[in-house]
């Protein structure tokens, strides 16, 4: 538990720094792919690599543990591992285009996704008091509910906005577009704003530290991001672009 701590205090204090850091430093992929940032390799392939880990973590850390046929244990993985499934299998197949993808923010992704797979998976299955989540009665506490809700809405937004963004140009076309429909009729990064309500409601329905700490570092990555894009498409799309209308990431708010 202290060692775990440690990691935890140490993702925490990370996330601040990447925070701030993505301010100032755009990272080079999507929309802000940049020479600078060195090698590269095929857009699916990088997806894949750094996103998979966590999913093969996460399982591992669960079928290895004496409570994984427990089934508030069993309901958490399947949330997370079809979030995953998803993020690591399919979204890289959808992919259009012939992009490419910084070696180092794969490997900077990838070893984020080791260390958070182990974090989840070893509060959740091996850390976590047996009289926290033992039997099916947390599935009937609010925080399980409400957090199910937000992690369940979260997931929709997130793939209606990437569904959106996939649809914006036909095959050949090399073009960027302002998005349009769903959230983006509100904020300029959607798909954003559906991952972090994901993640808002995975904290709340483990109830943890692990789980905040996921939800914080999301939020320290997007939203820097998203304040980037914000900014691209405002130069790309003037006579588009409506400032009363569009926020970066939260309706309504920012």
């Amino acid at each position: 538990m202290e060692t775990f701590n440690i990691v935890l205090w140490g993702m925490g204090i990370l996330g601040l720094v990447v925070f701030v850091a993505l301010y100032f430093v755009d990272a080079g992929y999507g929309k802000m792919i940049s020479k600078k940032w060195g090698p590269t390799l095929p857009n699916r392939l990088g997806w894949m690599l750094m996103e998979c880990p966590v999913f093969f973590v996460m399982l591992a850390l669960w079928w290895t543990s004496p409570v994984a046929w427990t089934v508030p244990y069993w309901v958490f993985l399947l949330l997370f591992e079809v979030h995953y499934f998803h993020r690591s299998f399919v979204f890289p197949l959808r992919l259009k285009g012939r992009s490419r993808m910084p070696v180092a923010i794969v490997a900077m992704s990838f070893a984020f996704n080791l260390v958070n797979g182990y974090i989840q998976g070893w509060w959740l299955f091996r850390l976590a008091p047996q009289t926290l989540y033992y039997d099916s009665h947390w599935l009937q506490t609010p925080q399980f509910l409400g957090g199910t809700v937000l992690f369940i809405a979260g997931m929709i937004i997130n793939r209606q906005s990437d569904n959106i963004i996939s649809h914006l140009r036909a095959p050949g076309d090399t073009r960027h577009y302002l998005p349009h429909g769903g959230l983006y009729n509100y904020v300029t990064s959607a798909n954003y704003f559906g991952e972090i309500v994901e993640w808002m409601g995975w904290a709340l329905l483990t109830w943890s530290w692990a789980g905040f700490i996921f939800f914080w570092f999301t939020c320290a990555n997007l939203v820097p991001r998203a304040a980037s894009i914000y900014r691209k498409y405002e130069q790309e799309f003037p006579d588009e672009f409506d400032k009363t209308r569009l926020k970066r990431v939260f309706p309504f708010i920012y």
